[in-house]
Parts: C-alpha cells; sequence; structure tokens
C-alpha cells in the first residue's frame, strides 16, 4: 500500500492489495469472473450469495473463484481475497447453507447487510473469518460493533441501488470519534482520486460498484452497460418505489420499463413492491396482468458515481486506470502538504 499510511486491516490482506478498494457486491451482476478478474488485479472481489442462485450454485461459485485464485488448502495465497456478502435477512436454512458453504471453503471475510451482522459472526469467526457489517447509521454502526463485527461499511447517500441517507464526510467522522477499527465507505467514488480522499477521510478501503458494473466481465446486460456510459448524476432518481426502502436507480430504464418517473408509489410497502417488481411476483398475486417489470433485472441501479463510467472495459484496464487517478492524486495531497507546511 501507499508510503506514510496506515490501514487497520490484518496485514495478511492489507499487504495483497494493489490498491485500498472492494468491488462491490451487486446483485445480478456480481458473478464468478467478476470476482477473480478483480482479485487478480490486486482488489477485493465482493459477490452477493444471492446471485448464486440454485441449490449447489454457491459451491460451485466458490470452487471456481477459489481454484482461479490459486486458494487451495496449504497455499500461499497471494491474489486479493474474494468477500461473499451475506444477505442475512433471509430464512434460517438459507442463511445456514450459505454458512456452510463458506466455512468449507476457507473463505477470508464476508459483508453482511440488510439485517444484523449477529446470526454469522460465531459460525465464522470460529472458521478463521473476517466479518464486515453493512451499516447506513450510527445506531447500526454501534449495533454491529456490539455484535462483533470487525469492520464496518459506511452506507452513503450516492450508493447504488439501496443507499444510505448520510453524507459520507459527516458519517466517516461521526464513526471514527467512537471506532479505530476498518471502516470501508461505500457511495460516491467514481475514481482514483474519490478513492484517495477516502483514504485521507479515515476510511481503510472504498466500494466501488457502478464503474464495474461496466465492465466486460460483470454479468449486466448489454443494454445496462451501454445506458451507464449514457447517464450522467442528473439521470440518478432517489425512490422507494421497486423495493420499498429508498434505492438509487436509473431513470432512463424506468422510462424504458414503460413506467412515468414522476407517478411512481412512493409510500409502497416492501411486501408490495415483491409482489409488483420482484422475481418471485407470481406467488403474490393470480392475474399476471397486473405485474410490473421486474425490479434489478428490467429497471436497473447506478450510484451518482455514474459520471465517471465513460465505457465499457476489462475490469484489469478499470482497476489500472483507477490506481492512477489514485497516485496522481496522493502526489497532489503531498505537493499541497508541503505547501502548507
Amino acid at each position: 500500500m501507499e508510503e506514510g499510511r496506515t490501514m487497520t486491516l490484518p496485514a495478511s490482506i492489507a499487504r495483497r492489495l494493489r490498491l485500498p478498494l472492494i468491488a462491490a457486491p451487486m446483485l445480478k451482476v456480481s458473478g464468478p469472473e467478476l470476482v477473480i478478474a478483480a482479485c487478480r488485479s490486486g482488489v477485493i472481489g465482493a459477490f452477493p450469495t444471492a446471485n448464486a442462485q440454485g441449490e449447489g450454485t454457491l459451491d460451485v461459485w466458490l470452487t471456481q473463484i477459489m481454484s482461479a485464485l490459486g486458494a487451495t488448502p496449504g497455499q500461499v495465497r497471494e491474489a486479493a481475497p474474494c468477500c461473499p456478502n451475506l444477505i442475512v435477512h433471509r430464512s434460517p436454512e438459507a442463511l445456514a447453507r450459505d454458512i456452510e458453504c463458506i466455512v468449507r471453503h476457507r473463505v477470508e471475510m464476508v459483508i453482511t447487510s440488510v439485517g444484523s451482522p449477529a446470526p454469522v459472526i460465531e459460525p465464522l469467526h470460529a472458521a478463521g473469518c473476517l466479518v464486515f457489517a453493512d451499516v447506513g447509521s450510527l445506531l447500526h454502526a454501534r449495533k454491529a460493533i456490539a455484535a462483533g463485527a470487525d469492520g464496518l461499511v459506511l452506507l452513503t447517500a450516492g450508493a447504488g441501488g439501496q443507499t444510505g441517507w448520510l453524507n459520507g464526510f459527516a458519517f466517516v467522522r461521526a464513526v471514527r470519534a467512537f471506532y479505530d477499527g476498518p471502516l470501508v465507505l461505500a457511495g460516491g467514488i467514481a475514481d482514483g482520486t474519490a478513492l484517495w480522499a477516502a483514504r485521507a477521510l479515515g476510511c481503510d478501503l472504498g466500494y466501488m460498484g457502478t464503474k464495474f458494473i461496466a465492465t466486460n466481465e460483470s454479468m449486466a446486460a448489454a443494454g445496462y452497460k451501454q445506458m451507464l456510459v449514457e447517464a450522467q448524476p442528473d439521470d440518478i432518481q432517489l425512490t422507494r418505489a421497486f423495493s420499498g426502502l429508498a434505492a438509487n436507480m436509473l431513470r432512463p430504464s424506468i422510462v424504458a420499463a414503460g413506467l412515468d418517473p414522476d407517478a411512481l408509489d412512493e409510500s409502497i410497502t416492501p411486501a408490495r413492491s415483491r409482489e409488483l417488481f420482484g422475481a418471485s411476483r407470481e406467488k403474490f398475486t393470480d392475474t399476471r396482468e397486473r405485474f410490473g417489470p421486474q425490479r434489478w433485472r428490467d429497471v436497473w441501479s447506478a450510484g451518482h458515481s455514474v459520471g465517471g463510467v465513460d465505457a465499457v472495459r476489462p475490469v484489469a484496464q478499470l482497476i489500472d486506470r483507477t490506481e492512477a487517478e489514485y497516485r496522481a492524486a496522493a502526489q497532489c495531497s503531498a505537493v499541497l502538504a508541503r505547501q502548507a507546511g
């Protein structure tokens, strides 16, 4: 990592990172190909376990990922680690199956979201796996720390998909007032300059999601990737209409799905949103004509950082570019520090 800076991440992970960056876990976007490319390029590759649909698929994915990264038992792992994302608010049986698979593959770190990390802490810690908790408020940050989380992912305003509401600067500094463990800033990191700013702010790592959607290796549809290239931050709409929770969505995709972005139901409940826009809509209603477009598949999400997407490119090329921006920002900071001193 950069000279003169320290990280609170374990050295076993920090020394393998080319950049202090996580390729964020994204529903219907992050899969083995993206994760492998990210880890081989020196950044942590994350993916939601919910993307591995079907019995045994998570085992197949982790076998593929760990094998590609040379992570067989007894080998030295020099690539950056992969990082499954556990959505805690699932059935206990599904969560237990995912945990068992993660433990069996000797995964080094996970990120929990949509619920307290408490149910997964004990079994994952027993296996030597770090648990980072996705949090959107100071209250949830304190609860995750009390539950035994090893680090926090701070979900701030501007993150793609389901998003936070706090300004990133304020959120990080407020958490740093009572917590000195690993912090990850999620939301608004469009380039290496923003990543350097996150480090200067007091974070160990940054999340970058939207730009990884527009890579060759992501599972996103070609039309989704091209829409990101053409979009600007003004094309991001904050709405509760598709999940019952605040989410940043691509306004052009709402229009393309035949909906009026200015006439969405912002009072919708999560249950009703599942009925209208969820993947399992059929079990909620008998009338197919009542179905709306499927969220995440037909209506797409993106963050405020979409303005940084100017092309669809390979993951390795994106990381090369991000590193160049990061190093340039570090040099600029050094110059400013000398002038101030």
